[in-house]
């Protein structure tokens, strides 16, 4: 069967559409944003249990590109790529970790991590950007005059972005906020070729910059407001409920910032939900920094208006957005799915990945905002203990180890309830055993 998608303006009285290798961002006709649109008539010829199989006989096999957990769903992705433009590292089949140690300190008897983290440039952000690099290849290919690949970020997106052109012999470009993002972040796509712009501005500064650079149609934009990356991110949420076994769990709490991953995650739910897979939409929270929490204000204002914000410095840097480009579309599908969003304090979320990591967890500071959430909505009631809830850990804790060294330093301005500091003593066995014997006692104490 042959299947079609093309670009297509959200604003429902305007409607423009677009074909996928125009080097469009916003529609041209109101300005609105842009998202992909499948040819769902023509994908429902094939039935639930059908595409159900489909997906389980490619689910990590070896036949490329299909072994990718984007890929091994090209045809609601990107049906007309050709395969040999496709630019993979085998993205996605992260591993759903079930959180046992965690759920029962909290008070929660379900409770899964969906670990984006481990992945091949340590975020969910490769989802999203497979897809983008090669639609820029394929582009590229038909005699498209791109040059280089450009993106704004705050750490994840530029890692992506440069993994991924460096893979598809394709320059990138990444602005960047000096001083804002982890050295592990930096290095990233230094080590992959990209050229840096590391500047003296935040997250916001770096987009603004970011849309007047692309106006030039030999540079490509990379962000979100490109709903091509959408296509890849919404694997997410199909990947979580295949891993289920094609059952839905009740509530799906995501970190967010720019929230392109918003309604990434809505949309492949939803496409779910149109083509028979599921029957049941779980329950989505939006997790935001109280240092930079736009969405959170709104949502207490029922969203009747919005008013961006300078986003204040917060441990969770790369969600310190204080005028996120995907709005609109995280607005629309919280609505769809009886959204929550709420907020956590620096301290909150600094306990927070800390407590999940003595669990055997490693958890990236976002992370931490949405466990943080996770359970303040359970002491408010809002979330029950008996239901399934699935956190979504959109990075790998390896990136921001100096945030967790400053955390079991008491380095981080306020009591750290879970710092682990490393014991120094001199090198004799004496003093060690009576370090053992003390530590020890302590610990049986602590659990008694």
């Amino acid at each position: 069967m042959s299947y079609r998608a093309w670009f297509q303006c959200i604003n429902p009285q305007c409607g423009a559409t677009y074909p996928l290798n125009s080097i469009v961002y916003h529609c041209t006709k109101c300005g609105s944003l842009l998202e992909v649109q499948h040819e769902l008539e023509a994908l429902a010829r094939r039935d639930a249990q059908g595409w159900m199989k489909l997906f389980e006989d490619r689910y990590k096999s070896n036949q490329w590109p299909y072994g990718s957990g984007v890929w091994g769903k090209k045809e609601w992705i990107l049906p007309e790529i050709n395969d040999e433009n496709i630019v993979s590292l085998y993205e996605g089949s992260t591993n759903l970790f079930w959180a046992e140690r965690f759920g029962k300190l909290i008070g929660v008897n379900d409770l899964w991590i969906k670990l984006c983290g481990n992945t091949h440039s340590g975020s969910f952000k490769d989802l999203g950007m497979t897809v983008l690099v090669s639609q820029v290849k394929q582009m590229i290919s038909e005699g498209a005059p791109i040059k280089a690949v450009v993106c704004a970020s705050t750490g994840d997106t530029s890692a992506a972005l440069a993994t991924y052109c460096a893979a598809a012999g394709i320059q990138s470009i990444v602005l960047l906020p000096r001083g804002k993002i982890s050295i592990a972040q930096l290095v990233q796509p230094i080590a992959n070729g990209a050229l840096v712009l590391y500047l003296d501005t935040d997250f916001d500064g770096c987009m603004r910059l970011v849309q007047e650079v692309t106006k030039d149609e030999t540079l490509y934009l990379a962000n979100s407001m490109n709903s091509l990356r959408v296509e890849g991110q919404k694997t997410v949420g199909i990947e979580i409920l295949q891993q289920f076994d094609w059952e839905s769990p009740d509530v799906i709490i995501i970190p967010g910032g720019n929230l392109g991953n918003v309604s990434a995650l809505g949309k492949g739910l939803m496409m779910m939900k149109d083509l028979g897979l599921i029957e049941k939409l779980p329950r989505i929270v939006v997790a935001q920094a109280e240092r930079a929490n736009p969405l959170y204000r709104a949502y207490q204002r029922n969203f009747e208006d919005f008013e961006p914000i300078q986003a204040q410095k917060t441990l969770a840097s790369a969600i310190q957005i204080g005028n996120p480009v995907s709005y609109q579309k995280a607005v629309r599908t919280l609505k769809q799915f009886d959204g929550i969003v709420e907020q956590a304090t620096e301290e909150e979320l600094a306990d927070a990945a800390a407590l999940g990591d003595r669990t055997g967890m490693f958890n990236c500071p976002h992370t931490g905002v949405a466990l943080a959430v996770l359970i303040k909505l359970l002491k408010a009631g809002k979330i029950d203990k008996s239901q399934r809830v699935v956190v979504i850990s959109t990075a790998h804790g390896l990136k921001f180890v100096e945030m967790k060294v400053k955390y079991h330093q008491n380095e981080l301005g306020f009591p750290c309830r879970y710092a682990n500091r490393p014991i120094e003593l001199p090198a004799r066995l004496d003093a060690v055993k009576e370090a053992l014997n003390q530590a020890l006692a302590k610990k049986i104490e602590d659990h008694a």
